[in-house]
């Protein structure tokens, strides 16, 4: 790699999420944006609007691989494409940004961490919660040892948006994103387990297609981007219009989890909810978190002691202001991605962490779909999640 110059960063992928690229793109200043390769003539118009008219665009990965002008590569397209993409980056031994979830299955997620072994070629997936506010905050009132030892953890998942963000277009799909326990589900499983300190073992799950799948005004929206057809107003979920005409996933998911340190952990996840948060409730055997909110200026409550039906907490710590999307979590996440290119080493977001996300999310769907049996979720043999968890080095 050049030293003392900008890393040049491709972009594979300008669809909802291509901004996030704008926060890599700082001319001067030790990155930017030198390539983004898009199929769609929309994708690469966007890209010029968002980054610049100099940007090159492309319409694949092997056109911008062949540039010679890519020092690191941010996969930001639909997730059944991460792999695949994926395997062409690090074959090529470019440090390589995935956006979450890191896969679509336990094969090809394993199929990204083998190959980045053996190339010694860097990885890191987009886990942007790590770094959001309320998380850190959780993390660090655990770590003080406020609560004691962790016991369980609850995560109940408001998806007020549902309709408009994930049954209008490919993430309806299982052929695409397999399911919502992956596109979504893998943000809070992640947290479940970087809480916990351990990753789930075993899992079960019931859920369904409840609402969704009953409604048969249907459209082809491939010619559109989410906030073409997005509308707050909409509402109950059953008045939504020209959903994807093929929708497969689970609209509502509960999971229960039991983790490798003796942690015990449910996630429930519905998508026709009218409002739109996160709840994690953490237990420890000394006192207990819960946040009652998760934006800026909301707050997480702490019990210490005693009390006799809903008494107020012990403690409350406000959630810290931050610039940037998701609470500040983005422009945090690329970074930390910026600097393991340049430096490698250990990261707040963990590769192992991604797989494990996905691993859960593939056998808590598979669960579902299979009457509810629990399920063993394999793990990441020792020599692999070894070599990730020291750094890649």
């Amino acid at each position: 790699m050049r030293q003392n110059t900008d890393l040049r960063v491709g972009v594979v992928g300008f669809g909802a999420r291509g901004p996030l690229a704008l926060h890599a793109h700082k001319p001067g200043e030790g990155s930017r944006v030198s390539v983004v390769a898009d199929p769609s003539e929309r994708g690469k118009a966007k890209a010029r609007e968002i980054i610049g008219e100099d940007v090159r665009t492309v319409d694949t990965v092997d056109d911008l691989l062949s540039g010679g002008d890519v020092d690191a590569v941010m996969i930001l397209a639909p997730d059944n494409l991460h792999a695949p993409i994926a395997l062409k980056t690090l074959e090529a031994r470019i440090p390589t940004f995935t956006e979450k979830p890191m896969a679509i299955s336990v094969e090809d997620a394993d199929a990204m961490l083998n190959l980045a072994y053996e190339k010694r070629t860097g990885l890191y997936v987009g886990h942007n919660m790590r770094h959001m506010p309320v998380i850190r905050q959780m993390k660090d009132m655990i770590e003080q040892g406020k609560i004691g030892r962790v016991r369980a953890i609850w995560c109940r998942h408001f998806v007020g948006a549902g309709g408009d963000f994930y049954f209008k277009d490919w993430h309806a799909e299982r052929e695409r994103a397999f399911s919502l326990l992956l596109q979504k589900g893998a943000h809070d499983i992640d947290v479940i387990h970087w809480l916990a300190g351990g990753y789930t073992r075993r899992v079960s799950g019931i859920g369904g297609l409840e609402v969704y799948g009953d409604i048969e005004d249907r459209r082809d929206n491939s010619d559109r981007l989410m906030w073409d057809w997005f509308d707050a107003e909409v509402f109950p979920p059953s008045r939504q219009k020209e959903l994807n005409p093929v929708i497969d996933v689970e609209d509502i998911s509960m999971l229960h989890m039991m983790l490798d340190n003796g942690v015990y952990a449910s996630y429930q996840q519905c998508h026709f909810t009218p409002d739109y948060w996160r709840n994690y409730t953490v237990i420890g055997d000394e006192g207990r978190l819960e946040n009652m909110g998760d934006r800026a200026g909301e707050q997480i409550f702490l019990w210490n002691s005693r009390h006799s039906g809903a008494g107020r907490p012990d403690e409350v710590e406000v959630i810290a202001r931050a610039d940037g999307g998701h609470g500040g979590a983005d422009p945090r996440l690329i970074t930390e991605f910026l600097e393991f290119v340049r430096n490698g080493g250990r990261t707040d977001v963990s590769v192992i962490a991604a797989r494990e996300a996905v691993a859960t999310g593939v056998v808590g769907a598979l669960s579902i779909r299979s009457g509810g049996h629990m399920l063993d979720v394999p793990p990441v043999p020792a020599r692999v999640r070894e070599y990730f968890d020291s750094g890649q080095s």
